[in-house]
């Protein structure tokens, strides 16, 4: 076996085109069109994460591989027939509006289906002990996508899609998806909700997408009663309430369910410059709770650890919090510098708010005890 993290890639799937957008505002009437595309969910930040990764010498030390799309095979195990029959209709029909914030293009159908067939190689190769770890750069995200319905920018739920092809290929039993994007993981917590062998925790800002939600009330439904909950975060959370949560919630949690593998939706749209959230991250917090993620791995499930990208649309810091992360996760130290890390960690909330934010958390505790 080799201890090196896999990581798949492909430059096809940046070549999904969400069409002509101002961050997130179909172009038209009183918007103007921007420079360039203008939509929020650019192919540049995971392209510059990758250049990044090549220039700093990173991606050398790594074991990259592409993927195969997935089946229609795949696909039905988690979507109905019905949407991926709209899907490829409109999407051969030249794009549109597929679902709520879900524009798509010409040839995104095909794309989406590479996507999700990056994370089903990323688990399978972790599940055969071909790499220690893995991480998958999939384009079009996955996890607001709900079986039925595309939403916010994603179109095909990568990593149920990936977890499901594990079970029917590999036998494979219990598994964590833990989604630290931004935005709530609501596509991944519908699927999952009534199964008790995927628990599936999201920790993300209070209220942020899908606009007004929360969830701290919601555990699951009938026989996946106990395998979901939610950790919503206050506005201009920053990294000690990240990670309080994980010390203090996320990784007991995961321990008590003793599962064979952990996916991590890695979002990294909490960054203090994202602008689609209003959080305080910096590229020190993905690399500890990445680093968390892997200790917790090795402890609980002989290190099978894979992440799939999400979410993060800031072109200029995206980069150095997937460095980090992918320094964590290998092991592999660059001589990369993080040119705003100081001025966003002299932006942290201050020891009141913190406190203030942990009692939060406290309470969420008791709550889920």
């Amino acid at each position: 076996m080799t201890h090196k993290t896999a990581f798949f890639f492909d430059e096809l799937s940046l070549w999904h085109c969400a069409g002509l957008h101002a961050l997130t505002i179909p172009v038209g009437g009183w918007v103007q069109p921007p420079a360039t595309a203008g939509h929020a969910e650019s192919p540049e930040t995971k392209r510059r994460l990758k250049n990044l990764m090549d220039v700093s010498g990173l991606t050398r030390q790594l074991d990259v591989r592409s993927a195969a799309p997935a089946s229609e095979e795949d696909l039905l195990r988690v979507h109905t027939q019905r949407y991926l029959e709209q899907f490829k209709a409109l999407s051969d029909a030249g794009g549109g509006m597929l679902g709520p914030h879900a524009p798509i293009g010409a040839g995104s159908y095909e794309i989406a289906k590479l996507s999700a067939g990056l994370a089903i190689a990323a688990v399978e190769c972790v599940l055969l002990g071909e790499a220690s770890n893995a991480y998958s750069l999939s384009r079009p995200p996955g996890h607001h996508c709900l079986a039925d319905q595309a939403m916010g920018f994603c179109f095909l739920a990568n990593i149920p899609v990936a977890i499901e092809a594990a079970k029917f290929r590999h036998g494979l039993g219990r598994v964590v998806v833990v989604d630290w994007d931004v935005h709530h993981g609501n596509g991944t917590q519908s699927i999952y909700e009534q199964r008790g062998d995927v628990l599936t925790i999201s920790l993300h800002q209070q209220g942020c997408f899908p606009a007004g939600y929360s969830g701290e009330t919601d555990r699951g439904q009938g026989e996946g009663w106990g395998t979901n909950f939610n950790v919503p975060l206050l506005p201009g959370s920053g990294d000690d309430a990240y990670l309080y949560a994980m010390d203090k919630l996320i990784i007991p949690a995961i321990e008590r369910f003793e599962p064979e593998l952990i996916v991590v939706a890695c979002g990294y749209d909490a960054n203090a410059v994202d602008p689609l959230a209003r959080m305080l991250l910096h590229s020190e917090s993905f690399r500890a709770m990445t680093q968390r993620m892997r200790d917790l791995a090795d402890r609980v499930c002989g290190g099978r650890l894979v992440l799939v990208h999400e979410g993060g649309y800031s072109e200029s810091y995206v980069p150095f919090c997937g460095l980090a992360t992918l320094e964590a996760l290998s092991g592999v130290r660059t001589d990369v510098i993080d040119p705003m890390l100081e001025f966003i960690q002299a932006q942290q909330p201050n020891p009141q708010a913190c406190a203030f934010q942990r009692g939060l958390l406290d309470t969420l505790t008791l709550q889920l005890a």
